[in-house]
């Protein structure tokens, strides 16, 4: 099948050398010359486990070519799959929707036969019905059928999770278009779950499984706080109401608060569309809100650590907002930081992965390591704020031997405090007893 993708960001490339790996001839569009030129150069511009031996694999065989040209990306197109940005708004917090109106309106122009639109992009209810009328009247003669394909990509993870997907979810309201899909994923019939439902309820489904899992996080950590105000141990805690199948044990991590492209916009742009339809979401608005005060508490945590030693210097270890990506949007290591910068903390920062996109970030209000151990050095207390396993594997001894003072405050439960102790620290972990 000829593709053509609209984006090249974690949705659209892991996305495109997916399509390509199936056999597919793709095409990815995107507006950004740099991006494009790296892309047709063989670089690859986003980390993702994986992701490069892949592209080099389909890049090599012809299957998978990068364009600005958008005309050359949907002309003779039998799919084009929309993947651009819907960030939230800065005031209202809804979804953006001004990336997925221009792209409409502009493929528009090029579809030749019928061409089946598909929005992978998280997008509120009704944007099908806009795109269909975008394009119905910049081409009033275009043949088309606009989807629903809403992704569950796990960033770190994407490729794992297209070839292993745990569900395909259509909202389509054509048989035509529905053909069209079950063609595409015929690769995948027998080994997954396809859900065909109307568009609207597609594009709901998304917002409703991302609100959810981010308020299971905001639950075990406000569980956490219970654990360490009473003794119990989170860990055993979150194994024992994980081991309910009504439950399940996934995202009951305890930790900094969510982050990244998703969570974070998708629950706020859910409690709009719940605002705008006069609809009470009271989870969700406290999930929202407890998010936000999860970093201040976090920072305020690591300071505390710090307290009554002069100048102290904080090493921070992590700075993506999951392991396994370089992806720094709305990641909570970054807004912690944000948060120490206002109390005129010094930080030495190190990630395996996300050093570049932080630094796009925070640019030179930080120090930046080029490894664990040297970010280590001289500090008087490390933070460990992104669950990589690199942190897990540290070497608590040699760490010692470089720190100034013996701290951790350890915001995602790598370290084991057994061992901390036996090497001289103070630890304080989320919703376990602190040692020293």
């Amino acid at each position: 099948m000829r593709i053509g993708i609209i984006g090249t960001g974690y949705v659209g490339l892991p996305t495109g050398v997916g399509l390509a790996e199936l056999g597919n001839d793709v095409i990815c569009i995107d507006r950004e010359p740099k991006k494009i030129e790296a892309l047709q150069a063989g670089k690859i511009t986003l980390y993702e486990d994986g992701l490069e031996e892949l592209f080099h694999k389909n890049v090599k065989a012809g299957r998978i070519h990068f364009t600005t040209s958008m005309k050359e990306g949907i002309e003779g197109a039998e799919l084009v799959i929309i993947a651009v940005g819907t960030p939230p708004h800065p005031v209202t917090k809804e979804a953006d929707m001004k990336y997925i109106h221009a792209a409409a309106t502009e493929l528009a122009e090029y579809l030749t036969g019928y061409t089946l639109i598909a929005t992978k992009s998280t997008v509120p209810v009704g944007t099908g019905d806009d795109i269909e009328a975008l394009i119905s009247k910049k081409n009033p003669f275009a043949d088309f059928d606009v989807i629903s394909l809403p992704e569950f990509l796990r960033e770190g993870f994407a490729v794992y999770d297209f070839f292993h997907p745990d569900r395909i979810i259509v909202g389509a309201n054509t048989q035509k278009a529905r053909d069209v899909i079950k063609e595409l994923y015929k690769p995948f019939e027998g080994k997954t779950r396809m859900l065909f439902v109307k568009r609207r309820s597609s594009e709901t489904i998304k917002y409703a499984s991302n609100a959810f899992l981010a308020m299971k996080i905001h639950y075990i950590n406000e569980m956490a706080n219970f654990c360490e105000k009473t003794g119990a141990d989170i860990n055993e805690v979150a194994k024992g109401i994980g081991l309910d199948n009504r439950i399940g044990a996934r995202f009951l991590n305890p930790g900094p608060g969510f982050g990244g492209s998703c969570f974070p916009k998708d629950t706020m742009a859910m409690a709009y569309m719940a605002r705008q339809n006069d609809v009470e979401m009271t989870l969700i608005k406290a999930t929202v809100d407890g998010n936000i005060k999860r970093k201040q508490e976090m920072a305020e945590r690591i300071m505390e650590a710090v307290k009554g030693i002069e100048n102290p210097k904080i090493a921070v270890l992590g700075l993506a907002f999951k392991d396994g990506t370089d992806d720094c949007r709305e990641s909570p290591a970054i807004e912690i930081i944000s948060h120490l910068l206002e109390m005129n903390a010094h930080i030495t920062a190190y990630d395996p992965k996300a050093m570049g996109t932080a630094c796009y970030l925070l640019g030179d209000k930080i120090t930046y390591a080029d490894s664990m151990y040297a970010c280590l050095k001289e500090a008087d207390v490390v933070a460990i704020l992104t669950e990589w396993q690199e942190f897990k594997e540290l070497n608590l001894a040699k760490a010692g031997q470089l720190m100034r003072h013996k701290v951790i405050v350890d915001c995602r439960n790598l370290i084991n405090s057994v061992e901390a102790k036996n090497n001289g620290f103070k630890y304080r972990g989320i919703g376990v007893p602190s040692i020293g």
